[in-house]
């Protein structure tokens, strides 16, 4: 007979089941007795001036209408205020004097990294203790990336809206911290750094999981009446129209380009890149699938089919990834980097060709050679099945027909460089194959067989070793060569359950390492429409030079299933509460 398990049982394994995508809310010191080394300097801030900015901490203000706090702004402190006798500028800590809005680390817990806060507010409580409000800093551990950590640079920090009260004792020495303009050039990123502990560029949103621009964001002075880090557009689906439609209308006067492209990775029948191209279209925003990607056969017909302008490849991806770098070098030998890719007249006259390619013939011996008429495509693998992978071209062989084609290694083509020159050429102009800078876009969802739930053979040790999730590092790997303006991954909820993130966390990791701003969330289809659940991870990148998109509002409420991430699950319920009297009733 079955046993019966017991409510502590049940409860064991809902534990078991919670993943922490989250840091663990800051201990906040406990208030300790007065310490002569921790004290105000100079005189209080006039009372006018200091009820001005904050009123809130004033008796005869707080049934006043306090300013509006922006959208993301999170803070730690319960909902009682702390009141405040008087403000200060300026406070003395082992020595040191600190002024208002200095950067400082904050003592932590015991065996841990101090903290890094700014420091945006100086007051005496009504019950005289010292305290300061600390705007933190985090380190990249301290983020949803967590023990990716080591992906990004030591040096770099987020700001974010997470503010709380702290002892004014706690402050343990002064920190530099330098705020520098977001880049992707790496390289020239840390060259240009000055001598500083720590720079930022980003803005860590910690309810939203986002890494974005400091859109806005200025360091506060003496005058400022109130914030200005503005609140980030779009965080929770809503999103600036005009400041969209300007950022649209200097992008396409400043590239010049009709329209942008779209590399579909791991594509499929092309149900992603198609359902974006439409999207894009609402927004004035011609999107063309231009490149696919795919290992299955059948897939490749079908996106072929119904896409004849998209340049299809059945091949694995990391395949297709030395491709590109191997295509890369080939266009920079034959100096066509930088020419115009003209396709008004993209082929070579073939008569003229197939006179050049006789009259060379004919200077040759008669020896039993073949001789190559032309290049008909190019790929890297092994499509011999030799075992000898590598950079192959498919010849033709002149005076035979298509039935003779063969695959040829590019070593044992040395002696047609004029014939190579040729194919590499047209198909520069064809936009054969992409080059860094050429995709806009890049979309896919790497195959999810090495976290799914049904597989019972998954490595929750080393995820990235099993060989069914390393298509999430050539998918990285291609954004990184690549350099697309936008990247939007796709995946199964089990990418942030299975190993408690593990890959969840690698991926979001490597966007911010690469300099993308980066949105991690979850979206159901039964919240648009559809008539089932399905919940899926969506995870966005976005070039510093580009506004990071939002996701879409639901339009219809939904029916849940199955287990979803604590943090997610948060966030969808705060997002029914603000629109639920707009969704319409769900599909069944």
């Amino acid at each position: 007979m079955a046993k019966k398990r017991s409510a502590s049982d049940a409860t064991d394994d809902a534990q078991n089941d919670t993943v922490s995508l989250l840091p663990s809310q800051r201990k906040k010191p406990k208030h300790s007795a007065p310490n002569p080394d921790a004290c105000f300097v100079g005189k209080p801030i006039p009372s006018a001036e200091a009820r001005a900015k904050w009123p809130h901490r004033y008796p005869s203000e707080v049934k006043k209408k306090a300013p509006a706090r922006s959208s993301e702004e999170v803070t730690s402190e319960n909902s009682e205020v702390m009141l405040a006798r008087c403000h200060y500028r300026q406070a003395k800590v082992d020595g040191v004097v600190y002024n208002l809005y200095d950067d400082a680390y904050v003592k932590a817990e015991d065996g841990k990294p101090d903290y890094i806060a700014r420091i945006v507010e100086m007051f005496e409580t009504v019950d005289k203790e010292q305290c300061f409000m600390a705007q933190w800093f985090y380190r990249a551990e301290d983020t949803v990336i967590k023990n990716h950590g080591d992906l990004v640079d030591k040096k770099r920090v987020f700001i974010s809206d997470v503010k709380d009260v702290n002892p004014l004792d706690c402050i343990v020495s002064k920190v530099k911290i330098f705020k520098k303009n977001p880049s992707v050039d790496l390289a020239s990123k840390k060259a240009k750094l000055p001598f500083c502990d720590y720079y930022y560029d980003m803005k860590y949103t910690v309810p939203y999981l986002t890494f974005s621009n400091l859109v806005n964001e200025t360091v506060k002075t003496e005058s400022d009446a109130s914030s200005t880090i503005s609140s980030e557009s779009g965080s929770i689906g809503c999103v600036n129209n005009a400041n969209l439609a300007k950022r649209k209308t200097t992008q396409n006067n400043s590239s010049g380009s009709s329209q942008w492209t779209l590399l579909d990775l791991y594509s499929g029948c092309g149900a992603m890149s198609t359902g974006l191209c439409l999207g894009a279209s609402l927004a004035g925003i011609k999107l063309v699938t231009m490149w696919a990607v795919d290992i299955n056969a059948h897939a490749c017909k079908s996106l072929k089919l119904n896409h004849p302008e998209t340049h299809v490849r059945n091949e694995p991806a990391e395949d297709f990834l030395n491709l590109i770098k191997a295509w890369a070098k080939l266009c920079e030998e034959f100096a066509l980097l930088g020419s115009e890719r003209s396709d008004s007249d993209p082929d070579m006259d073939e008569d003229e060709n197939e006179a050049v390619q006789k009259e060379e013939s004919g200077n040759q011996s008669d020896l039993e050679e073949f001789e190559v008429e032309k290049l008909l495509a190019v790929c890297y693998g092994d499509p011999n099945g030799v075992k000898k992978p590598g950079l192959y071209f498919k010849v033709r062989w002149l005076g035979y027909d298509s039935s003779y084609d063969t695959w040829e290694p590019i070593d044992g083509l040395s002696d047609c460089k004029e014939v190579m020159k040729d194919f590499v050429t047209k198909g520069y102009k064809k936009r054969l194959l992409p080059l860094p800078g050429d995709a806009n876009f890049i979309c896919g969802g790497p195959p999810c067989q090495g976290v799914s739930g049904f597989n019972r053979f998954r490595n929750a040790e080393a995820p990235l070793e099993d060989t069914k999730n390393k298509q999430l590092l050539v998918y990285m790997d291609i954004i990184d060569f690549l350099k697309p303006k936008y990247v939007l991954m796709e995946n199964v909820v089990d990418i942030l359950k299975f190993s408690g993130g593990y890959l969840g966390r690698y991926a979001i990791g490597r966007l911010v390492a690469m300099n993308y701003q980066a949105r991690m969330g979850m979206m159901a289809a039964g919240s648009y429409g559809l008539p089932q659940f399905r919940m899926r991870v969506f995870l966005w990148g976005a070039r510093p030079t580009e506004q990071l998109p939002p996701y879409p509002l639901p339009t219809h409420e939904v029916v849940s299933r199955g287990f979803v991430p604590t943090e997610f699950e948060v966030r969808t319920n705060r997002l029914r509460q603000y629109f639920s009297i707009f969704l319409k009733k769900h599909c069944l």
